[in-house]
């Protein structure tokens, strides 16, 4: 009988899986990139890409893209799911959680923290700050799609799902919009890629299996109906804040721009608290790292006129909107690994591994550098930034640093 492949994610080997070892591991290069990964979830793809795929070698660039394919097709915080995955394949199941923490905690505790000074009126967002900072996303999103498309978009029909990817995104709006390129570009690599080689792609760790996996896509599938059902039995205001936040967490298609307007139609008008509250969480939000639109969650449970609010509200708001994510992700990444082994499968992930670029490609155009690109300082500072990641190999952390002094230099000296 022939031996086992070794179960691997990587060639750099890590540890026993589901160890303390490993999983702190996990935890502290997550809790840097939650203090340093500026921009949302297209500049965040771009750090989990230098840092996982270039830097570490965890993921080889194919398997990320896979990890990145994979949560599209997800509702919820795409960003914080490959995060998750990319800790679920490193460390186990603990590693998921390990992941989550260290990316979330920096911007939801940001977040926390401007809640309170808020109800205090203590205003201290800096305009310059959030436009260097947006700066800095276009030099991350840029170096990720120049290092994606290089290995992604290689001949001539990759190159036209790229492009009809990138258009499409920038002419079609709603919350489905992106689902439905990701389905169309995996047709269109089914019928025009069936040349595409079979590769051996990385075995999964032994501990995730398919009935974990079954019982969790169960689980979600169970609270999602559950929740809103027992809200309404027993209307307790936490049950009423957990099934609104579980439910916006399950259902919303297309990050952090959908997410908002929903939360606040729920919110809101049904007083749980004051528009402008919620618009200045909206606004300060923006100068966080992180999946800041979603940890959005933890400013509006502090700031709810009734309980629960503070503290406990702002967790539990957070817990709930980010639950879904948990279950999905732990509950389709068993399944995907033999979908994707599929040799027509494999054509339809090479149109979808496209398409991602193409998303990245817009995303760089509409709202990162719309958002962030006003005048030639503007561009020439971006262009310095992306030289430094890309020439000087500098940390992304110090490249955020020094894009915010650029930007705050001029109205310091005046």
């Amino acid at each position: 009988m022939p031996a086992q492949p070794p179960h691997s994610v990587t060639a750099n080997q890590p540890r026993a899986s589901g160890s303390p070892g490993a999983c702190w591991e996990v935890f502290l290069v997550f809790l840097r990139l939650g203090l340093t990964s500026f921009g949302g979830p297209a500049a965040h793809l771009g750090y989990f890409r230098t840092e996982f795929v270039a830097r570490r070698g965890w993921l080889s660039e194919a398997a990320y893209a896979d990890l990145v394919a994979m949560c599209q097709f997800l509702p919820g915080p795409s960003s914080s799911q490959v995060g998750m995955a990319i800790g679920v394949l490193r460390a186990g199941y603990g590693g998921a959680l390990a992941a989550w923490l260290g990316f979330t905690l920096p911007s939801a505790l940001l977040l926390m923290g401007l809640a309170l000074s808020v109800l205090q009126q203590a205003h201290w967002l800096s305009a310059e700050v959030v436009h260097g900072l947006k700066i800095v996303a276009v030099a991350i999103v840029a170096q990720a799609v120049w290092g994606m498309a290089g290995s992604l978009c290689r001949g001539l029909q990759r190159q036209v799902i790229t492009l009809a990817a990138a258009l499409a995104a920038l002419l079609m709006s709603g919350a489905l919009a992106q689902l439905a390129i990701i389905v169309t570009a995996a047709l269109a690599g089914w019928l025009l890629l069936k040349s595409v080689p079979a590769t051996r792609l990385d075995d999964l760790p032994p501990t995730l299996n398919r009935r974990v996996g079954a019982a969790c896509l169960l689980l979600f599938l169970g609270l999602l109906l559950g929740i809103p059902a027992l809200a309404a039995w027993h209307p307790a205001s936490w049950l009423q804040l957990t099934s609104i936040f579980y439910r916006v967490g399950s259902l919303v298609f297309g990050g952090g721009h959908v997410v908002l307007p929903l939360l606040q139609a729920e919110l809101v008008p049904a007083g749980w608290l004051d528009k402008d509250v919620f618009l200045a969480g909206y606004g300060a939000a923006q100068a966080v790292p992180g999946p800041f639109l979603f940890t959005l969650a933890a400013y509006l449970g502090v700031v709810m006129s009734s309980w629960p609010n503070g503290v406990a509200g702002g967790l539990l708001c957070l817990v709930a909107i980010f639950t879904p994510s948990f279950l999905l992700v732990i509950g389709l990444l068993p399944f995907w690994d033999s979908v994707r082994r599929n040799g027509p499968m494999q054509a339809a992930l090479a149109g979808v591994n496209a398409a991602v670029v193409g998303l990245l490609l817009a995303a760089l155009y509409q709202p990162v550098w719309t958002s962030a690109i006003h005048s030639l300082r503007d561009l020439l500072v971006a262009l310095a930034a992306l030289a430094a990641l890309v020439y000087l190999r500098m940390p992304s952390w110090a490249v955020v640093l020094l894009v915010v002094l650029a930007v705050l230099l001029p109205g310091l000296a005046g």
